[in-house]
């Protein structure tokens, strides 16, 4: 190793930032379960039993194996689990063991963990959660003398593998800036401007949050109603105007729509005070006035994704209050929670130890660093998120392959602190937005309830971050019609999947249902992307055909410069 890379290694851990000894509030969970397993001494006896017996049938089930019979393991994984996909996991008896081994030990520490009583249930849900994410951590794959397809790369390459790995985790600290972030897809495949976001459009207004970029028409005629995006600020918008054959936004514009976005500031110290309720005033509210005031129409089509459905909510709750003429004409959710009581393994992460030391940390600074949230997520789905990296690029010596979505999820915003600790408190810890007048935004109650316009709600099955089952209660919220829509994978990749890809399905069922899962019992499944059905949803409700509306001024061409301001 050079000195260049053994000073730059040593110069960034001087600069990676002291933590409190237990930041996500672990220890005492696991502290209190361990109370609980030792109260009951029988029941362990009898776990360290059960486990001492499955291993004697793993090793009668080994042997089988050596002596050349051709039985199956005893203990599997999911069958998706890609982890051990090399065929030595199978052929090698030794490794065979190993393999069981895990999911052995995985499947009994889950047992016991959840054989737990005493425990409150977000004490349970941390103690699970926690659980799986030491699970991941220890799988055999995750080590390199006990992952064959390490070894056979180290010995192919002559121990090439390491060094690449140890040059790729030098260049992740490098560009860490004091906190570890592991590189998920190769960087300098993807620009915004270049190759992501490059839909031709202007920025028509501009104020402290948002530049509002106005889309230019690629058809000769245009539905009257145009289409207001409001993108969660958690991230950037343009995970909706990808590259052009998986944009979101180029195809609705295709499909004859005057598109408009909302491009959030990646705020810093110089927005901490921002609130949520300037994010309403300043973003939701103003962007909506603008493109009526821009296309000439009283009412708009308003699309919300994620924290962005979670704020057009509020807002249209927010109009409906007032008495005003709601501008509103039909609003599309997309993976948004209103109803936070069942938030997922998000909800791990929120409690009022971990908000009060979240906030201690924003007030340093005025903002929460982008790559702080990313990191969270992250762990939430750590084998795909953290562990499959960490051995394509540090043990097998690879670069990552070069993926849009990946990219968009790498490059993150800050969140001012004011907003999010309110965010945080009032949705996630109290649950408030649910409540008729439970919150007051813009000197306003909120009640959901007064959302009458036509709703179109779409979750993903496999969503970490918006769990389907608690994004359907807002069916049983709105008073408008409502179509619920269900689309395979998850918060993201369900999300932007172009129809020409015919990569995942969705599921539809014209009746609601008191419960998702009466719903999903009787949906019927679609070959194909949500997009045809929106659209086939949406333009009975889009006016009729005008000419297409040029955009000639504007402040700046699209993406506009918000868009480019990185960590």
């Amino acid at each position: 190793m050079s000195p260049k890379p053994q000073a730059q290694l040593f110069e960034n851990i001087e600069g990676i930032e002291p933590m409190k000894l237990d930041p996500l509030n672990v220890g005492d969970v696991f502290i209190k379960a361990m109370h609980q397993m030792f109260a009951d001494p029988q029941q362990a006896i009898e776990n360290n039993l059960e486990l001492a017996k499955n291993y004697t049938n793993l090793w009668n089930n080994i042997a089988q194996k050596l002596l050349g019979n051709d039985v199956d393991s005893l203990y599997k994984g999911e069958s998706k689990d890609r982890r051990f996909k090399d065929e030595t996991w199978e052929e090698n008896p030794g490794f065979n063991f190993i393999k069981q081994s895990y999911y052995l030990n995985s499947s009994w520490i889950k047992d016991i963990t959840r054989q737990v009583e005493g425990l409150d249930p977000k004490d349970s849900k941390k103690l699970d959660f926690y659980t799986r994410v030491l699970i991941d951590a220890m799988a055999p794959t995750n080590f390199f003398l006990s992952n064959p397809e390490v070894i056979k790369e180290t010995v192919k390459t002559h121990g090439a593998n390491i060094l690449k790995g140890a040059q790729n985790f030098l260049s992740d600290l490098g560009r860490s800036k004091g906190k570890f972030q592991i590189s998920t897809t190769n960087l300098k495949d993807f620009e915004v401007g270049r190759n992501l976001a490059i839909t031709p459009g202007k920025v028509i207004f501009q104020n402290d949050l948002i530049q509002l970029l106005q889309y230019s028409p690629s058809t000769p005629t245009v539905y009257e109603t145009p289409v207001l995006i409001i993108p969660a600020w958690i991230n950037k918008y343009y995970i909706l105007d990808l590259q052009p054959e998986n944009s979101y936004v180029r195809w609705l514009v295709a499909q004859g729509y005057t598109v408009f976005m909302i491009s959030w500031i990646n705020p810093n110290a110089m927005q901490s005070n921002k609130t949520f309720d300037d994010y309403m005033s300043e973003g939701a509210l103003a962007a909506i006035s603008q493109v009526c005031k821009a296309t000439g129409q009283k009412e708009i089509h308003c699309m919300g994704y994620c924290l962005g459905g979670t704020l057009l909510a509020a807002t249209i709750a927010h109009i409906k209050s007032q008495k005003q003429y709601c501008s509103v004409k039909t609003a599309t959710f997309l993976t948004s929670l209103v109803d936070f009581k069942e938030a997922g393994d998000i909800g791990v992460f929120i409690d009022e130890e971990q908000i009060e030391f979240l906030e201690k940390r924003m007030s340093e600074k005025g903002y929460l660093e982008g790559n702080e949230m990313a990191a969270t997520f992250s762990m939430i789905r750590s084998n795909d998120m953290i562990w499959s990296f960490y051995i394509n690029n540090y043990m097998l010596g690879k670069d990552p392959f070069p993926f849009d979505i990946l990219y968009w999820n790498a490059d993150s915003t800050r969140l001012p602190a004011k907003m999010h600790s309110f965010y945080l408190r009032n949705m996630y810890l109290k649950n408030l937005l649910v409540k008729p007048n439970g919150l007051t935004l813009c000197k306003t109650p909120i009640d959901l309830h007064k959302v009458d316009v036509p709703v179109y709600l779409l979750s993903t099955r496999e969503d970490h971050i918006a769990p389907w089952m608690s994004t359907y209660k807002a069916t049983q919220i709105y008073s408008g019609p409502i179509r619920f829509t269900l689309t395979a994978s998850g918060h993201v990749a369900g999300v932007a999947n172009h129809p020409d890809k015919k990569k995942y399905n969705y599921w539809t069922n014209e009746k609601l249902a008191h419960t998702p899962s009466e719903w999903f019992k009787h949906a019927k499944i679609h070959e194909g992307s949500w997009w045809l059905d929106w659209n086939h949803w949406a333009a009975t409700k889009s006016g009729e055909k005008i000419a297409a509306r040029k955009v000639t001024n504007g402040l700046e061409d699209a993406p506009g410069s918000f868009v480019k301001v990185h960590l």
